[in-house]
């Protein structure tokens, strides 16, 4: 009783007439919402808490989106103010290093992502540097990914910032995939991207070259949203002792971590990784909706003929109006 009266929307009847029609006492009803809120609230605090032991790094909106995953119908309003709570809304850190000189005579490209409409795998890699504090040094993270599937697929780690930094992680990707003929490369305008044999090297297999904008970091957001994906739920987890551990954790990370199940749970896409996968994954979510609509409409039947019940008693019980 008290499910129907909560989804009834509030301009059709009052309170007051929900609870006549239904026989049910308004105190009760009360008293039974108060103890189901609290009973939710537990459990959602529940959920949260075990969510951001699993994944550290995940703030107030990945959180809201993996408990949509779990059955859980939410906002993010009311997650952050749980974590706000609770104490668990992330500190982000803001020192940076600069790794992109663009202020170079070398060739610059035009930006061809935008002409692009992603169908598939190996049509648009995108690149980026990062730097990594270790305990008595920095070391730099070049990283390739796939635009479609978000899978990092070819990374180097150096102590340099020199040109072998990308072509090591470039090297990787090519070993990893098969390059077809309208696959395009994008990075920004640093040094490491344009130079001659970075450059070669993607001529030699094909591949057209696209570079971003100057000051444009929102035309290489797929990189900069993994890099930060990188850093919040691995690198500032942990303070590297040396370049060794560095190397080791931030492989175990990128492939057994977020190419295996990391890639295919963010928050900002919803492509699968692979045809099989997607396809149960939009089945179960349709099955699961089937299922939703079906239970909705039943409930709408019922309250339609408790509204007609309502009506028909009030009508019965209005004087006459011809009785003076």
């Amino acid at each position: 009783m008290i499910a129907l009266i909560e989804q009834e929307p509030a301009t059709a009847l009052s309170l007051a007439a929900m609870c006549r029609v239904l026989e049910v006492n308004r105190a009760a009803y009360y008293r039974a919402r108060e103890q189901t809120t609290g009973r939710d609230e537990v459990e959602l605090r529940d959920a949260i808490q075990r969510i951001s032991l699993e994944m550290p790094g995940y703030g107030s909106r990945r959180i809201t989106a993996e408990l949509r995953r779990r059955g859980w119908i939410i906002n993010r309003k009311r997650v952050q103010r749980l974590m706000r709570e609770d104490n668990l809304l992330c500190l982000r850190r803001i020192k940076r290093v600069r790794t992109t000189d663009s202020r170079h005579g070398l060739t610059v490209y035009p930006n061809l992502v935008p002409e692009l409409d992603l169908t598939g795998l190996n049509q648009l890699w995108v690149a980026d540097i990062t730097y990594i504090r270790l305990r008595r040094e920095i070391v730099y993270l070049a990283v390739l990914l796939d635009a479609y599937s978000r899978r990092c697929i070819g990374w180097s780690l150096g102590r340099t910032l020199e040109a072998e930094l990308t072509r090591a992680a470039l090297r990787m990707a090519l070993a990893k995939r098969d390059v077809g003929p309208a696959l395009v490369h994008d990075s920004d305008r640093g040094v490491q991207y344009a130079a001659g044999d970075y450059t070669a090297l993607l001529a030699e297999h094909g591949i057209a070259i696209s570079m971003s904008r100057k000051a444009s970091p929102n035309d290489n957001a797929k990189a900069e949203s993994f890099i930060k994906t990188l850093k919040y739920e691995e690198v500032y987890l942990f303070e590297y002792e040396n370049y060794g551990e560095a190397q080791q954790r931030i492989e175990e990370f990128i492939e057994r971590v977020y190419n295996e199940n990391g890639c295919t749970r963010r928050w900002t896409t919803g492509r699968p990784t692979s045809t099989s996968s997607g396809g149960s994954t939009s089945r179960r979510r349709r099955e699961s909706q089937d299922e939703f609509s079906e239970a909705s409409g039943n409930l709408s039947i019922r309250w339609a003929g408790f509204v007609r019940e309502w009506g028909a008693k009030a009508t019965a019980a209005r004087p006459d109006p011809s009785f003076r």
